[in-house]
């Protein structure tokens, strides 16, 4: 699918071919290019973006690549991009180099499970204590049967090999950090994804856009949610019933139904507060570009959010 695709690159005419075409006799205006790299998690919304503002705006070039939140930082910080893409808390030493940022839309950190687990209407009844998911990522909790009664299967435990706000997130969910999480450590939102999918023992976690496809508001082919038992009351309640559409799951994230962490917000880091079409292209962001969160799969900010990030640009 093209938004698991490693490396967008969107083109413009460039001043030759424009002069080619007959627009000769008058300077023309040099293309800027706005370099954003980082979270797996905001990488098809900012495909999305980048899309719907070259039409209005076609002297503008993006190039936009994936590869985790921690390189989208350190990319920002370094000078390399003029945008970090972050699915994480921006850290205070982040700061401390001279780190700016904005969050720019919500989301949320799932458990994934196969379709083919054969325990999957067992899951949906009872959902899965926090608890449990914290045996499992400690790998005190090693076969199906101490997750679900009557099972017996081991459990295959998936997580992220790079550092990234999804594993980040998830970590502060279950009360630990990303070096503590246990299990065959695999790269990437599509990598982990793809794993879980074609194991029917398995168990991992994944941003929502890697969940859901948002052309028809479905789980992906092959792949559930493993539903949370919120309150522990060993079932799962109506209100914790999220999971059947891409729909019902954001109205939860936006309604605080779904726990904070692991949702979260999702933030643009630059080295510094941003110029030129980079601070145009983050403006846009945050008022135009918020009525394409939902459709694409994510939570706009609130306005108050989106008010007073967009004073951090004045």
């Amino acid at each position: 699918m093209s938004k698991l695709s490693y490396i967008a690159r969107l083109l413009i005419v460039s001043p030759l071919v424009a002069a080619l075409m007959g627009l000769t006799g008058a300077a023309t205006a040099a293309p800027e290019t706005v370099r954003i790299s980082g979270a797996w998690a905001l990488y098809p919304m900012v495909i999305k973006w980048a899309e719907v503002y070259r039409q209005a705006n076609p002297k503008v070039r993006f190039d936009i690549s994936a590869g985790g939140a921690g390189k989208g930082a350190a990319d920002a910080l370094s000078g390399l991009v003029d945008i970090g893409m972050v699915s994480r808390a921006i850290h205070p030493d982040e700061v401390k180099k001279g780190g700016w940022y904005v969050p720019v839309v919500k989301d949320a950190v799932f458990p994934t499970i196969s379709s083919r687990n054969p325990w999957v209407k067992q899951l949906y009844a009872t959902g899965i204590k926090r608890e449990i998911l914290m045996g499992i990522w400690s790998q005190k909790i090693t076969n199906w049967s101490q997750v679900v009664a009557g099972a017996n299967a081991p459990l295959h435990v998936y997580t992220r090999s790079d550092a990234c706000g999804a594993a980040e997130t998830w970590a502060k969910y279950l009360g630990v950090k990303q070096e503590n999480l246990r299990g065959t450590a695999v790269y990437g939102d599509p990598g982990l994804a793809e794993a879980v999918r074609r194991d029917p023992y398995a168990i991992g976690y994944n941003n929502l856009n890697y969940c859901y496809d948002v052309r028809t508001s479905l789980p992906i082919a092959g792949l559930y949610v493993a539903p949370l038992d919120v309150n522990g009351n060993g079932k799962l309640d109506k209100g914790e019933a999220i999971y059947s559409s891409l729909s019902h799951i954001l109205r939860a994230v936006n309604e605080g139904r779904y726990p904070s962490p692991p949702a979260r917000e999702l933030n643009f880091l630059c080295k510094g507060k941003p110029a030129g079409a980079a601070a145009r292209f983050i403006r846009w962001v945050l008022t135009e570009g918020q009525k394409y969160a939902r459709s694409s799969g994510y939570v706009p900010l609130t306005s108050a959010h989106a008010t007073a990030a967009l004073a951090k640009l004045d």
